[in-house]
This record gives C-alpha cells, structure tokens and sequence, in this order.
C-alpha cells in the first residue's frame, strides 16, 4: 500500500464568518508563541509541565455564536487528525454552529493539517489557493489553519507571508481554545495566531462529534518522545502524556453503553501508554487487561512502537475475545544500521525476537508495517535486509513510502544522497513484493467462514456490503441493508490483492418493531 492511498484526505465539515485582516508583520509575535523544532530543547522534557484539566466547559458568553452560520472541517492524515476533527466538530455544535459538507455553504472552513510528508502539506496549500476565490466572493468567510503543520515555525511563516484568506492559525494543543479562537477572529481585522509552543496538557470532558454509530476511536494517550531522527510528530504533538485509566475506562464503557461495535485507541506511540504516570507500573497491558472485559465486541490499538511492545502486552493480547488479532507494527527498515540513523533503538535481531514472541502467544496474529526506502545513506544491500525482512516475517500489509526530509528533523541535516531513481526503484520492488505476500494472505481465507463488522455500502457498489474481519480484511458481499452496524458470518468465495469477496450465511433477526 502506498503513500498515495495513505494519506487521502476526508472531510468532516466546518466553517463560520468574520472579518477581514491585514497583511501585519507578525514575525516578533510568532517568536514568543512558538520556536523552531529543536531536538536539543526537546530532550529536556520534564513531568512537570503536564496538567491534568476534567473541567472543560464553554463559556456562557460564546454560546450562540454560530446561530445561523455553518462550518465544515477538512481533515488531513491520521486517526489522531480524524479524532481531532470530532472534537472541533463537537465544539462547533456545543456554539451552535451546524454542519455542512460544501465549502461555498460554509461561515468557517477549517484545514485540520498533516505534516508527516511533504506532499501531505502540498495539499494543504494548494486548498488554501482554491479557497482564495471564495473567501473574494464571501469576505465574512473564516478559513482557518490547525493541526501539525500549524506546530512548524516554517509553514506559519509561509500562511503569514502568502497566504492572506487565512484568518486562523492554531495548533495541536489549543483546540479547547476554539471559542476563543473564533471570537478573536470575529473581533480583529488581523490574523489570530495561537500555536503554544508548551508540550501539552491533558483536556478531559471535550465534546465529541463521532462519525457514524459503529466504530469509535478513543485518545488514550498524546504525543511521542521518541525522536526519530525522520519525524516531525514529537514535535508538533509534544511530550508523552496519558489521560488517567478510568477516564478512558469509563469512556470505552459508555460507547459499549451507546451500540458502538468496535473501539480503537489511539496514541503517536500507543505501548508506551502509562509511562508517565509517575509512581505508576500500569500500562497498555493492564489496560487492554480491563477493557477486554466491557462488553464491546472489538478493540484495537495503534501505533505501536516495537521498543515499547512489552511481554505483559502479549500476555494480555493472547487471551483473544474482543482483543483483535491485527497487530500494526513498524520496522521501517530491515537494516540495523539504517534503523541507528534512523534512532529507532533496536536492532533487525530485537524487532524479529518481538515477532517470534508475539506469534507464539498469537498464532493466528495479522502483521502489518510501516517501511521507509531510500533513507540518507541506505545501501543496495541494506534495502536487500529490508526486503528480506519482509519476507521473513510475512507481513500481511504494509504502507510504504520513500524517504524526503522534513524541515526540523535531525534527517534534514544530512545528505539525502540516494538518488532519486534508485528511491523509486526501490519502492517498487518492495511494492511488489507487499503485492504478492498481501494476496498470498488473502487466498488462505477463501473457503473460510470469518466474522465481518459491516460499516456500510461499497464505495463502488451500493447494492454491496463492505466490513472488515478480525484481522482487517476488507470484505465486500450481498446482504440487506439491515446488516450495517452488526458483526456477520460470511464465507470468502474470493481472494483479491486488498480485498476478499463473499457471501452472508446467516439470516439477520427482523428488526424491533418500536
């Protein structure tokens, strides 16, 4: 799986009016709000910066502020950007905002940004130049910039300099700011920059806009402190930071309360979850140790980081049940010297020690990876290791990209000296071979019975059911429309590369008569 199918953009909505702003100088302003990332300063993190917050509340003056206006939020990335979408969303509402899905119906457009790859903050800019001719044609129009790319001194720079329609630019940890936000905007004829340069603190009780009525994710914990040396993340989502066990308890067991079917918890570096609580041995294990006993069908977990993937994890994953058995687990490379460039802190002998380990506790256990080609450096031979690691371990899927810099990260100050031909030949090797070890999966569920979640039509086909299984294998097939939300039997009559097709061989109950 490629970047390109990665990192598709969704849209949520947002989006509300205000007034113009001028084209002010804002360099000295933005130097006391936010400084350039720095692996130096970042390192120093301490425990006591982080606040715990359960009294989120929206202040009695801003509500009604969006009586009659409607906003729409364009979300770029990942589940953690998707899952901060909803709580913008929530907020919204909470102002008495309503939705739309149409920019040119929208009082207030939000690009909730990406900065994991270039081409990802392309896109942003590039929508920000299409809104350019709509923001002309409706001057109350508020178009707003948040989310990672906002956390970069660089890209600010550039809204600043470039990009006048712009009227907010907030970060990653002032969404709670939000009504302050708008209101400011509203009031001021310049551009409102609000992007803490501080690593967080923990926000309890933010409203949520979910979507849809199946699957729910859930923020267990927020940022990474790992700092490798190609990523961006522990810098524009800040420290390491857990939300206390029975916040995220009572919250699994209200969704489980609501019909929810499946629950995934999110973190930058999910198995590192706890590791802050001060005074405190309770990690992912425990938790998942509690959550597998709330009557939830499915949990699932990501991202994980290999170095963080503990023997009590296992243990607990092993007890099956509503702990799924789809683990995703980056490598990102099979060479021991590019994961020492890359500060990933173990070597091609640990991450294969973890995969024996996990598939003995879990036979049946789906691996999926992440895999960077063409990093500084990175020799014919060293990506040989990375394929036959590949191999080695049989992952099921992989999302695969090649290597480009990113403005901050220690990665950027060295020679990208693989040519650029090579990086692409690579990728498609590795492709290839992701291709191949993907259907060969996939064919070993044919003939078989599997459980399947049904989340809705096919995006091709609306007389076709899609859903995943356990393992997260997409599976289309006919079924009445009654089926969406429930988990089904259905057995495979065909494998493809990315999907399997099949058949319903159960009859779903008649609906209650309400």
């Amino acid at each position: 799986m490629n970047e390109k199918q990665r990192l598709e953009g969704t849209q949520v909505e947002s989006v509300n009016s205000s007034d113009k702003k001028s084209a002010k100088d804002y360099s000295k302003y933005f130097e006391q709000v936010i400084t350039a990332p720095s692996l130096k300063d970042a390192k120093k993190r301490g425990k006591e910066e982080v606040k715990y917050h359960n009294d989120f509340a929206i202040p009695e003056k801003f509500r009604g502020m969006g009586e009659g206006r409607k906003f729409y939020i364009r979300t770029y990335g990942c589940q953690m950007n998707e899952h901060d979408t909803e709580v913008m969303a929530g907020i919204f509402l909470a102002l008495g905002y309503e939705p739309t899905d149409k920019t040119e119906d929208a009082n207030v457009i939000l690009l909730n940004t990406c900065a994991i790859r270039e081409n990802a903050e392309n896109k942003v800019f590039g929508e920000l130049g299409h809104l350019k001719s709509l923001k002309l044609e409706k001057p109350d129009l508020l178009i707003g910039v948040c989310g990672c790319m906002s956390q970069e001194e660089s890209v600010v720079n550039k809204i600043l300099k470039t990009y006048h329609q712009v009227d907010m630019i907030f970060g990653t940890h002032n969404i709670h700011r939000l009504p302050n936000i708008l209101n400011e905007a509203y009031m001021s004829k310049e551009m409102v920059v609000e992007v803490w340069s501080k690593e967080g603190d923990v926000i309890e009780n933010l409203p949520k806009v979910r979507r849809g009525k199946i699957k729910a994710w859930v923020n267990i914990m927020y940022g990474c402190d790992k700092f490798c040396t190609y990523c961006i993340v522990p810098f524009t989502r800040g420290k390491e930071r857990s939300r206390r066990p029975e916040e995220i308890i009572q919250e699994v067991r209200q969704l489980a309360a609501q019909g929810y079917q499946e629950v995934t918890l999110l973190g930058q570096n999910v198995n590192a979850y706890g590791k802050d609580l001060e005074g405190s041995t309770y990690g992912l294990g425990e938790l998942m140790d509690e959550l597998r006993k709330i009557d939830i069908p499915r949990i699932r977990f990501t991202t994980s980081h290999p170095r963080d993937f503990d023997d009590r994890l296992i243990e607990v994953l092993a007890k099956g049940g509503n702990l799924m058995d789809h683990i995703h687990l980056p490598v990102q490379s099979g060479s021991t010297d590019v994961l020492k460039i890359m500060a990933r802190k173990y070597t091609r002998e640990q991450y294969l020690e973890l995969v024996r380990k996990i598939k003995a506790a879990i036979p049946n256990v789906a691996l999926t990876t992440d895999i960077i080609v063409g990093y500084p450096n990175e020799t014919d031979e060293q990506f040989e290791e990375t394929m036959s690691l590949y191999r080695e371990v049989g992952y099921e899927l992989a999302y695969t990209f090649i290597y480009s810099p990113r403005e901050g990260t220690p990665a950027a100050k060295m020679e990208d000296n693989v040519p650029l031909e090579v990086k692409k030949a690579r990728l498609q090797r590795l492709n290839a071979l992701v291709n191949e070890m993907s259907l060969e999966a996939m064919k070993k569920h044919e003939g078989q019975i599997v459980d399947v979640l049904v989340e809705g039509e096919s995006k091709n086909n609306p007389d076709v059911l899609a859903g995943y299984t356990s393992r997260s294998k997409l599976v289309n097939f006919a079924a009445p429309k009654s089926a969406i939300g429930k988990i089904v039997k259905v057995k495979i009559t065909e494998a493809r590369t990315w999907s399997l097709n099949g058949e319903m061989v159960e009859e779903l109950e008649p609906a209650e008569v309400k």
